[in-house]
């Protein structure tokens, strides 16, 4: 006699990602690109002879800390809370990259904050911008790898916030699925989602 299986239990889903999650998903938006300008536009066109320099380097890299300190508030307010379930474009390999991408956020921010921790330390910078020694900075950050790999690593980030929008946009305005608002303030209907395996 077959023995009946246990019942599948349905988990409940909701259309809006937590608040919290929200607000540090627009503000980590706006730092990050912050950051990414102030380095590729503004601190990459000046010579570090410019007494300037000094200052927007305080800024980018209190900024990055501050960027580094979010990102692991986020993914710790990510995996404590519900969220919607996952958005299909209908292509289920590119369906497949979305986790990864997503996770790749996580990564590269945390390796620009390492080699961009690696970078000061090795130009003694914490003395220079923080502790206002007056020594001057390196003649140019190119001589240490941890910079060069920052720099790419930047690149990266900027190509993945670019395939990020575009991925949003098709969605909002081909599939016209409203995805983006998800990730709005507003009530989080709750229903209950498709039953699913436990494995």
């Amino acid at each position: 006699m077959k023995t009946p299986s246990a019942p599948r239990v349905q988990t409940p889903s909701v259309s809006r990602f937590h608040w919290l999650l929200v607000t540090l998903h627009w503000l980590l938006a706006a730092l990050i690109s912050g950051a990414l300008i102030l380095g590729f536009v503004v601190l990459a066109a000046m010579s570090n002879a410019d007494p300037q320099k000094i200052a927007l380097l305080r800024l980018h890299m209190a900024g990055g800390m501050l960027i580094l300190f979010l990102m692991i508030v986020r993914f710790v307010v990510r995996i404590c809370t519900s969220r919607p379930i996952a958005a299909s474009t209908g292509h289920p390999a590119v369906d497949r990259i979305a986790p990864i991408s997503h996770y790749g956020f996580y990564a590269l921010v945390l390796t620009m904050a390492g080699t961009g921790y690696a970078t000061g330390i090795l130009a003694g910078l914490p003395a220079i911008v923080f502790g206002r020694s007056g020594d001057p900075l390196p003649r140019s950050f190119d001589v240490y790898p941890t910079f060069v790999a920052h720099r790419y690593i930047a690149l990266l980030l900027a190509a993945l916030i670019l395939v990020h929008l575009l991925a949003a946009l098709y969605h909002q305005l081909v599939i016209k699925d409203g995805l983006m608002s998800r990730m709005l303030f507003g009530r989080r209907s709750s229903a209950p989602s498709t039953p699913r395996d436990s494995a």
